[in-house]
């Protein structure tokens, strides 16, 4: 099953966004991928949190989404559209994902649940809290190249999300991600394959890259990481469109080799000795 992957430098106008979106959907689906996935925050990336307030809108308003969604139709592909930036129904922020099908309809939504509160050695200092609300619920859903467990950046440090994701029948994991750079530097990969590796799953990381209009930087290397814990897809850190495989048959291999899922059991409450 061909699959295409999106690396952007996402800027502070979700016009201009909106248009490389759409570009990628329709030279995804000439370029005969099932399915395209984008990164996170793929519809504006600006720390100036008063500024971007003014662009986020409600999700049934969003004109990134819909345009998105009518790309899809006219493609007739699937898309990950690995976030945007939306308010709730409450009017707080949620960085949400959307599995969008090749006739234009949300089949699936996860709203981000672990949230970006670091201060790095490098100077850097985000709160992620400060604007949005986390998520509550893991979403795993059928999708062309199969059970798909959604995720958002940031997630990727918690393996409980994705034990659970893999228990829930996911056979292809999505990391759409904005990794700083030394975080990504350090981490990003092995993170990634450690991912595949203990869910025998395959890992689709669409990634931000470059240095953004808003002033941050991103690493890039979208990857694609198979069951076994390969890198068969690194995009290195130009923006772009890419494409890779991801093959059943590999996967059926790598969990009959090392049937680590059914070995799995309840982890009963740890004993202090």
């Amino acid at each position: 099953m061909r699959i295409a992957l999106l690396q952007m430098t996402a800027g502070i106008d979700p016009e201009v966004n909106a248009r490389v979106l759409e570009r990628a959907v329709l030279d995804a689906g000439s370029g005969g991928a099932a399915m395209l996935f984008t990164p996170e925050m793929s519809g504006m990336i600006d720390r100036d949190r008063q500024r971007a307030d003014r662009s986020i809108e409600a999700e049934a308003d969003d004109r990134v989404l819909a345009r998105v969604q009518a790309a899809a139709r006219r493609a007739g592909l699937w898309v990950h559209l690995g976030s945007l930036a939306v308010r709730d129904v409450h009017g707080k922020l949620a960085n949400r994902g959307f599995v969008i099908d090749a006739e234009g309809a949300v089949r699936a939504r996860y709203t981000k649940m672990h949230l970006f509160d670091v201060d790095l050695p490098s100077g850097e200092s985000w709160r992620e809290s400060a604007g949005y609300a986390a998520g509550v619920e893991a979403v795993a859903v059928d999708t062309p190249v199969g059970r798909l467990g959604l995720s958002i950046c940031y997630d990727l440090r918690f393996p409980d999300l994705f034990r659970a994701l893999s228990d829930a029948g996911a056979s292809v994991l999505a990391v759409p991600a904005a990794f700083t750079r030394p975080t990504g530097a350090a981490h990003w990969d092995v993170l990634l394959r450690a991912r595949a590796i203990e869910a025998g799953a395959y890992v689709i990381a669409a990634a931000q890259t470059g240095e953004h209009e808003d002033g941050r930087t991103t690493y890039g290397h979208s990857l694609v990481v198979d069951p076994w814990g390969e890198v068969v897809l690194d995009m290195g850190d130009a923006p772009g469109l890419a494409f890779a495989d991801v093959d059943p048959a590999r996967l059926s291999e790598v969990r009959a080799r090392i049937p680590a899922l059914d070995h799995r059991r309840p982890i009963p409450p740890v004993t202090l000795a």
